[in-house]
């Protein structure tokens, strides 16, 4: 009996040096196993980790060193009653920071606009006509969000008809990047603060933290207790849609952010988390990655942008009802079209990978710009090498690039930046703008070239465990324990543990075409766990009662009619082998 797919390698992590097991003995061995392989090696981050405080560990929003400035600026607005644009960006993360920033706006009493690019007609960020369009309405104040960072000529031309420009961002700062009003970016080197990983989001809700604390310090407007924490539900979902570590204060921001989403105010989303069938008050972030953020990044993808900050905004239940009802269909548009241009860019890929190329580059006009982004991220899944996906768009050539861990893609593509009308992004993924269809075919010769020598060791799939356990290890101490760790994500996956010769002593096949694996298994005390692998059917339709194996997976906990149990989601599995 065998699997039929190709194996992944199996890491695991570094044992804990005696000296941690001493400094922390009253912490079972999984669990420091845990805490070490995260890096959490002191009480204080072991606490905060665990058992986050928002008043304690969310970082001061005046770190930043134009925090002052910038909410200075922003209150004198709110003041004078001047003319305000927040400029955001068409995916989930700019629509939730647009979103945050406006409902600052909303509570102190000031309407403000908002503009959200279309993908296909104008871009990524700020481009001239929009901001030829923004200089005749006579905006006094323009507030970016997820964008700004390297629009340097358009700022300026801002700038130089009189507007004021507050760029947030958290994208790759070049060494030349925008000289706005002010700048905050927690990606910047020459600024303090100490955390560089927050999503547009993150930067959207520090600003908003800034200006809550200053206008309450001033008395300029008295703010509900904890008024900010209500945007948390937002944080929370363009945090994990961004695919940003969950570490440090992206940890803490979204723990809580999941408490304010699983009560969210907001009918819209309220309509979209039933309509997907999901269950209020469950909502995790794997609920988030793959149900949510996809329904308001197809807005964006499929349509526009403004759909999806249109159903945040709503306040009434039939017109979100609508809302939620279209970005569901355009989230089912955007599923079938992505099946069709990912097999049309295999085609291409497989010819690449044949040839032994380190990064493959897929081109086809009449993809839309907007799906072109999940192109390269399939083919980088099942390729493992990173992609760039590019299509013709408004006479222009434009792509998306995805990137597997220890390879920057965006430090690769601004290499070739003399080949490049704009580009942006950060080490996993990339957008960007070639100058003619002329120049495409140097700009893929020089990205080729400047990949041909990459350590293909980073072409390996690797399945990082944490641990190797036995069945007896997996009791419901061990999953309140792992529950601390939540939410899951990023750089914080689910803990996967490995237990070594479990003998099956039940088979079924379950779901439609018998798609996934549920196995009954036995250890040599005669400890019995069932397991569930997801997608694993086809891959081990040979496997018999009687075959021992070597597991690894996530401990859980399975749920049906008020019932509880505990289950191992199997993530991987090998015929084991004798010592």
């Amino acid at each position: 009996m065998a699997s039929t797919k190709k194996q992944k390698k199996w890491q695991f992590a570094e044992k804990p040096p005696l000296e941690f097991a001493e400094k922390f003995p009253e912490i079972h061995s999984i669990i420091r196993q845990l805490l070490f392989n995260r890096h959490l090696d002191t009480q204080e981050k072991i606490d905060e980790f665990l058992y986050p405080d928002y008043s304690q560990d969310v970082f001061d929003p005046f770190l930043f060193q134009d925090m002052t400035k910038t909410v200075e600026r922003i209150w004198q607005a709110v003041k004078t009653n001047e003319k305000v644009l927040v400029y955001g960006d068409y995916d989930a993360d700019g629509v939730c920071s647009a979103m945050v920033v406006t409902e600052f706006f909303k509570q102190v009493g000031l309407m403000v606009d908002v503009y959200i690019p279309h993908r296909e007609l104008e871009g990524y960020g700020l481009n001239e006509t929009v901001v030829g369009k923004l200089i005749e309405k006579k905006y006094n104040l323009i507030i970016t969000v997820d964008c700004g960072t390297t629009n340097i000529k358009e700022v300026d031309l801002l700038q130089q008809a009189g507007v004021d420009v507050i760029v947030t961002d958290h994208h790759h700062v070049p060494e030349k990047h925008v000289m706005s009003f002010s700048f905050l970016n927690c990606s910047n080197p020459a600024d303090m603060y100490p955390y560089h990983q927050l999503a547009g989001v993150g930067m959207a809700f520090k600003l908003v933290q800034g200006l809550v604390r200053y206008g309450t310090a001033q008395q300029l407007h008295t703010f509900p207790a904890g008024w900010e924490k209500w945007l948390l539900d937002l944080v929370a979902i363009a945090t994990v849609t961004d695919i940003m570590p969950l570490t440090s204060e992206n940890h803490t921001l979204v723990k809580y952010g999941l408490v304010v989403l699983n009560k969210t105010k907001r009918i819209g989303l309220q309509k979209l988390i039933t309509l997907a069938g999901m269950a209020p008050g469950k909502i995790d972030t794997w609920q988030i990655g793959f149900i949510i953020g996809p329904r308001l990044n197809a807005a964006g993808r499929i349509d526009h942008a403004n759909d999806a900050y249109a159903l945040l905004n709503e306040i009434d239940e039939t017109q979100a009802e609508k809302f939620a009802n279209k970005l569901q269909i355009s989230n089912t548009k955007r599923q079938q079209l992505t099946e069709q241009f990912v097999k049309e860019a295999k085609v291409q890929a497989e010819k690449q990978f044949i040839k032994g190329d380190n990064i493959l580059v897929v081109y086809k006009e009449g993809w839309d710009l907007g799906l072109v982004g999940l192109v390269a991220g399939r083919l980088t899944e099942f390729y493992r090498r990173p992609t760039l996906a590019i299509t013709l768009n408004q006479k222009k050539i434009m792509g998306s690039g995805r990137s597997l861990t220890g390879f920057s893609i965006i430090d690769t593509i601004s290499a070739q930046s003399e080949f490049l009308i704009r580009f942006g992004g950060h080490d996993g993924a990339c957008g960007f703008t070639v100058k003619s269809k002329n120049v495409l075919f140097k700009f893929t010769k020089a990205i080729k070239a400047a990949t041909q020598k990459l350590d293909t060791d980073l072409f390996v799939a690797r399945l990082h465990i944490d641990a190797e356990i036995t069945l007896t290890d997996v009791d419901w101490q061990l999953i309140e324990d792992l529950k601390k760790f939540e939410p899951f994500g990023e750089a914080n996956p689910s803990p996967k543990f490995l237990t070594k010769d479990l003998q099956v002593i039940g088979v079924e096949f379950v779901g439609e075409e018998n798609k996934h694996l549920r196995l009954m298994v036995s250890d040599e005390h005669g400890l019995v766990r069932k397991t569930i692998g997801f997608g694993l059917g086809k891959e081990w339709g040979n496997v018999q009662m009687g075959d021992r194996l070597d597991i690894v997976y996530e401990a859980g906990v399975n749920e049906w009619n008020g019932n509880k149990e505990l289950q191992l989601k199997i993530i991987d599995l090998r015929i084991h082998e004798q010592d």
